[in-house]
């Protein structure tokens, strides 16, 4: 997890610039909202950043109180929320049963124990509080992975859920019928060099870190013959799987018999 905070620090200062997908991501999860939320006075936004989703909750939620969430420090402070906490996901510093609302965009792919991301949500979550979030599949950058396997067996390109496993992860925290959705959207680029370099200004490039010359340029020229057979009308797809998924956290209330004498 290191690795991820160092490079989304690094990213923080020219991450708007590069985010488009993200921008229109975040901008679609707030959309559910419209048919989904009801009254919310504490909305945790986690894995806020640089506050691409936190803008658009604070203008649906005028009157509630907006708690921005990242753990890396440097994009919060590019994050012009007012309410501000530098912490990790799978501990995070509020009260049980504090938070209406719990609104996350493309953060979880970086959590790899979704077990205790989702207990910790449910902790913090009131009774009958909402869990809204968006994440990525694992087709996403497919074209990018397959290049790359016919390279050699290393792992170049980051691995994702399917959206089947987080609804069950999200059942055995204790959340009630998870609603699961997925869509595929699809960027163009004019060079693999194009698309790589967008993942490294948003803090997400690749998991390997090995550097052109130390994985063989005719490794890396060789995955770049591989990608250019997905062209298509002069440019190149990046597919993305976007999965969406929303559930309530309920409290089962069992009946009491009474059984005093009347």
């Amino acid at each position: 997890m290191s690795q991820v905070r160092s490079a989304f620090n690094k990213a923080s200062s020219h991450y708007d610039e590069h985010a488009f997908l993200q921008k229109e991501i975040a901008a679609r999860l707030d959309a559910k909202l419209d048919v989904i939320s009801g009254k919310s006075n504490v909305i945790l936004d986690l894995g806020s950043g640089t506050g691409l989703l936190g803008k658009q909750l604070s203008k649906r939620f005028p009157d509630s109180q907006l708690i921005c969430l990242d753990f890396a420090q440097a994009s919060l402070n590019n994050n012009p929320s007012k309410n501000k906490l530098c912490a990790d996901a799978y501990h995070l510093p509020l009260a049980d049963n504090s938070v209406d609302i719990v609104v996350s965009s493309l953060m979880m792919q970086w959590c790899p124990d979704l077990k205790q991301l989702f207990s910790e949500i449910h902790r913090v979550l009131k009774n009958n509080g909402l869990i809204l979030f968006s994440t990525f599949g694992p087709d996403t950058l497919k074209e990018l992975k397959k290049s790359w396997s016919v390279v050699d067996n290393d792992t170049h390109v980051n691995t994702f859920t399917d959206m089947h496993d987080i609804g069950d992860q999200m059942l055995g925290a204790g959340f009630q019928s998870p609603v699961m959705e997925m869509e595929k959207l699809t960027l163009t680029y004019q060079t693999v060099t194009d698309l790589l370099r967008d993942l490294k200004a948003i803090g997400a490039q690749t998991v390997s870190t090995r550097s052109k010359s130390l994985m063989g340029k005719d490794k890396f020229q060789l995955m770049i013959k591989m990608y250019e057979s997905y062209r298509q009308d002069g440019k190149l797809p990046a597919t993305y799987e976007v999965i969406y998924g929303h559930a309530w956290k309920r409290t089962s209330v069992v009946g009491k018999i009474d059984i005093s004498n009347n």
